[in-house]
């Protein structure tokens, strides 16, 4: 909703509110409501924003990271099978510099054994799986929050519209509903921030 809209609605609950009528005091309340509500949706507003573009950012890092796993994983095996090989050759053959193929073996697992773990880089398979696997975890919460958040913003919105149409009708119980609808999008804010998955459980 935008924010001239919003302030319409006030306008019109302030507008609604001027003269001797017994709905005075209750029509400035409600116009007081809308503008909490209004502050409120602006702040969900905020937060689906953070967790749409931390979905995105995350999303990127994960592939990109998964991608940097599956070169390392092939050059791990491309090492892995050199040294094999070059050990049943230099065997069946008799090499005749057998040191020296020996250290060549050495020096391929030695590599492929740095490319399956290398903790002081963090760049081995299972460092970036590991790193893969936590962007993952980022960008489902930030995917669960994003949710959560656009239904705490309907919520609000919706409490805005029935809060409008009590200062118009008179109806008491719309501004009653308003305020459930308010409190459930708060509740639905705080369940985005805190404990995104509880609804996607």
């Amino acid at each position: 909703m935008e924010a001239h809209e919003t302030h319409e609605k006030i306008h019109e609950s302030a507008h609604h509110g001027h003269g001797h009528s017994p709905h005075v005091n209750r029509n400035k309340m409600i116009a007081v409501m809308i503008s909490v509500l209004a502050c409120l949706l602006a702040l969900v507003e905020i937060g689906v924003k953070s967790s749409q573009n931390t979905y995105m950012a995350s999303n990127i890092q994960a592939a990109n990271l998964w991608a940097f796993f599956q070169a390392k994983s092939i050059r791990m095996t491309t090492m892995r099978t050199a040294a094999e090989e070059t050990t049943v050759l230099a065997t069946l053959l008799g090499s005749p510099d057998h040191a020296a193929a020996a250290r060549q073996v050495e020096t391929w697992r030695a590599t492929a054994q740095r490319y399956d773990s290398e903790p002081e880089t963090g760049e081995g398979r299972k460092e970036l799986a590991a790193q893969a696997k936590a962007a993952e975890e980022t960008r489902d919460r930030a995917l669960a929050s994003y949710h959560t958040y656009e239904y705490a913003a309907a919520a609000l919105q919706i409490a805005i519209v029935l809060s409008s149409a009590a200062t118009v009708t008179g109806v008491f119980a719309l501004a009653l509903g308003a305020g459930g609808l308010g409190l459930a999008g708060v509740a639905l804010a705080l369940t985005g921030w805190l404990a995104p998955h509880l609804l996607h459980l």
